[in-house]
């Protein structure tokens, strides 16, 4: 994948967008004799350095400058789709190893819905993987309440009322058995409490909620929920393209 040419920038900048500190506490890094450019020691917060040519340690260790970050999260229950949160766990607070201060959720689950969630700090990416316009398709298992019945399903499929100007786009139902409790949806919408509200309408309650996948990405069945990893240089492009 083509990597963007990046111009110089300030050095306070470059150290605080990799996780180093307030630009305040750089500064104090930056007294205190810490950081080095081409092994050259640097006290100056204003220095312009070039994230592609320049190697920049701090204590020794390297700080490589990372423009956008992709990470794949299976978002475990009881942990809030958002950047910060007074009461709850967030999102966020489940990548450790981040670097960018700038990174947030493309999209909501729900506080008891778990499975695949994107974080990233590339908001052209995240416009177009969301843009209603774009109907990005988005799996998930259900479990329910009630057996769906065929008649059920059928509705599902076409499209039903949730309380908005118009019916929801037509769903995908798989892997369902007439009677059964579980199954497979995916939708081409992203409205609030969408998959809840659609079987709702038909009466049901969803019980579990996991998200498989978002257009081309696909929950790496290996994760544990609260897990998570870097997106591969492939999942990345492949997303750029679909999206």
């Amino acid at each position: 994948m083509e990597m963007a040419v990046m111009g110089k920038i300030r050095l306070d900048k470059y150290l605080a967008d990799m996780g180093l500190g307030t630009r305040s506490e750089v500064k104090k890094l930056l007294k205190a004799k810490q950081v080095t450019i081409n092994g050259e020691t640097a006290t100056k917060p204003e220095l312009k350095v070039d994230p592609e040519t320049d190697e920049i340690l701090s204590s020794g260790e390297r700080v490589v400058y990372e423009d956008f970050e992709y990470y794949m999260l299976n978002k475990p229950q009881g942990v809030v789709s958002a950047t910060e949160d007074s009461r709850d766990k967030t999102v966020l607070d489940c990548i450790p190893s981040k670097k960018r201060k700038d990174l947030f959720p493309v999209g909501r689950l729900d506080r008891d819905t778990e499975g695949l969630l994107l974080i990233t700090n590339d908001g052209a990416l995240a416009h177009r993987l969301l843009s209603p316009k774009k109907h990005v398709d988005k799996t998930y298992f259900v479990r329910l309440r009630d057996e769906l019945s065929e008649e059920d399903c059928k509705k599902l499929c076409e499209g039903v009322d949730i309380g908005e100007k118009n019916l929801t786009m037509p769903a995908e139902i798989t892997e369902y058995e007439p009677e059964g409790r579980q199954c497979f949806i995916t939708i081409r919408e992203g409205k609030f409490h969408q998959v809840k509200r659609m079987f709702a309408a038909v009466g049901n309650e969803v019980l579990y909620l996991k998200r498989l996948s978002m257009g081309s990405l696909i929950l790496d069945e290996t994760l544990q929920p609260g897990q998570y990893r870097k997106l591969s240089e492939e999942e990345i492009e492949r997303l750029k393209n679909n999206a």
